[in-house]
């Protein structure tokens, strides 16, 4: 029996006329602006919702039936791959008039959250483009496919299952249905933008910038207005960054229970304890590296320290000073708590605190089974037995993450021209996107002097480091396609 995809271009099709609505409010910016560029983005705008509004009409159903497993995974998958396409269009019409290669990484990074950029001079960019690649950052913050788990209990299609191949671990059925969730999580996200966004201005941020990088901030997805990214911005804002960085990569779900009546919730979830406490164990070892090598500002060590390495272990992107230059010691530091990244359920991405604390739960019962090869030891998490149904996958992931930051990072290096120390940490960036990158083909901030075959490589990693690996790989199994 074929696969019915209509349901999954249906969906992908009302999702895509959404993006072409949303692109409205940078043409409006730009119209305001006298720019030239509205024109080209008017029309990238109308490309889109009409490809969305055929493409929905065409494969509408007479009576909607229930998302299968391999359709809702196909649902995933189109929507990561396809969207970025249509929302890469205004970079390709207007400014900065740029090739689909470095328009399609632009959107991907932007939607991913990653926040590498192939642009330079970005200062220089119409205010709508700057809007439209913020708005990116804040749309795949919880993923442009969460859109569609609005749509799915709408049409009595039952969303759960759809929600699982998202990758969210929600911790227990903290609500019932994924609607409710979809919706929950909004208004928090939301919220937190909404007071980003009054920090910021209250730090004197201009408005304009204040709202992008707000969107941006609580998104962890890094795109700025300045190529200097927040070096341009004085102590105070970036201080408040620090704050919403990390309030970025905690789960969402625990500020929801929070506004419930459940206050003490964030502070007593397992996750959230060892992120604070490794972040601040990095902290306090670079900043005292960094007393130790260079006599500088006790002030300025520790902002700087703290505001970068919030960057890069919730994987936001945004700088303030050139920690390559702070000594290989902090770069293996900063490695290291990229690789783990934020919670899970937030909209941070790499490993994730969870994965981490669970594959260290299996080294510690490991060793203890050694040491007591009589005794039963049972990997725990919070004070909980695992059990294979969770270990199994949770391996096979953290497995598969590694394995592919090793062959992308080869591949990369492969490349003519790419020197090792680029090709792992542009990896290393994009599959966790993380988006910060150390190396001489990075030495412009930008990642424009990659070729288009490494483009394409960041590409994909950027792709698959956010959907979760499996949801990608388990489309290429045989055994996926048979009935």
């Amino acid at each position: 029996m074929m696969t019915d995809f209509g349901p999954v271009f249906h969906l992908l099709g009302l999702i895509l006329l959404a993006l072409g609505a949303t692109m409205l409010a940078p043409v409006g910016l730009d119209w305001a602006d006298g720019a030239e560029n509205a024109a080209p983005f008017f029309q990238a705008m109308l490309e889109t919702m009409v490809f969305g509004g055929f493409l929905a009409m065409a494969s509408r159903a007479e009576a909607p039936r229930p998302l299968t497993l391999r359709q809702a995974y196909c649902l995933t998958a189109g929507i990561w791959f396809v969207v970025p396409a249509f929302a890469a269009l205004p970079f390709i019409h207007g400014a900065p008039a740029a090739s689909f290669t470095d328009a399609y990484f632009e959107a991907v990074s932007g939607i991913t959250t990653t926040g590498y950029s192939v642009f330079a001079h970005i200062d220089q960019l119409p205010r709508g483009v700057l809007l439209w690649r913020g708005m990116l950052n804040w749309m795949g913050g919880l993923g442009i496919a969460f859109v569609a788990m609005i749509f799915l209990p709408v049409m009595r299609i039952g969303g759960m299952r759809y929600f699982q191949t998202e990758g969210f671990d929600t911790l227990g059925k903290v609500l019932p249905r994924a609607r409710d969730i979809a919706i929950s999580l909004l208004e928090v996200y939301s919220t937190l933008t909404a007071l980003c966004f009054l920090a910021f201005t209250a730090c004197g941020m201009p408005m304009f910038d204040a709202l992008v990088h707000a969107i941006s901030a609580i998104a962890t997805g890094g795109f700025a207005t300045h190529d200097a990214s927040f070096a341009v911005w004085n102590p105070a804002t970036q201080y408040a960054a620090i704050v919403f960085m990390l309030l970025g990569a905690m789960p969402f779900i625990r500020f929801f229970q929070m506004v419930q009546g459940q206050p003490r919730v964030l502070w007593q979830d397992n996750q959230v304890r060892a992120f604070l406490r490794w972040y601040g164990y990095a902290c306090v070892l670079v900043m005292l590296y960094r007393f130790w090598r260079k006599s500088l500002p006790v002030e300025r060590i520790a902002r700087e320290t703290l505001f970068n390495l919030a960057s890069v272990m919730t994987g936001t992107g945004f700088g303030s000073a050139p920690i390559e230059q702070w000594g290989s010691f902090v770069l293996v530091v900063a490695f290291v708590i990229g690789t783990i990244g934020g919670c899970t359920n937030s909209s941070s991405a790499a490993l994730s605190v969870f994965r981490v604390q669970v594959v260290l739960s299996v080294m510690r019962a490991a060793i203890r089974q050694l040491h007591s090869p009589h005794r039963v030891v049972q990997a725990m998490y919070d004070g909980k037995p695992l059990d294979d149904t969770t270990l199994g996958p949770l391996m096979q992931y953290v497995t598969a993450y590694i394995l592919t930051m090793g062959v992308f990072a080869v591949l990369m290096s492969m490349d003519t021209g790419n020197d090792m120390t680029s090709s792992l940490f542009a990896v290393w960036g994009a599959l966790g996107n993380i988006g910060f990158a150390v190396g001489p083909m990075t030495r412009s901030g930008t990642m424009a002097e990659f070729s288009d075959a490494s483009t394409w490589l960041m590409t994909l990693a950027m792709l698959l480091g956010r959907l979760g690996l499996l949801t990608i790989f388990v489309l290429f199994m045989p055994r996926f396609w048979r009935d």
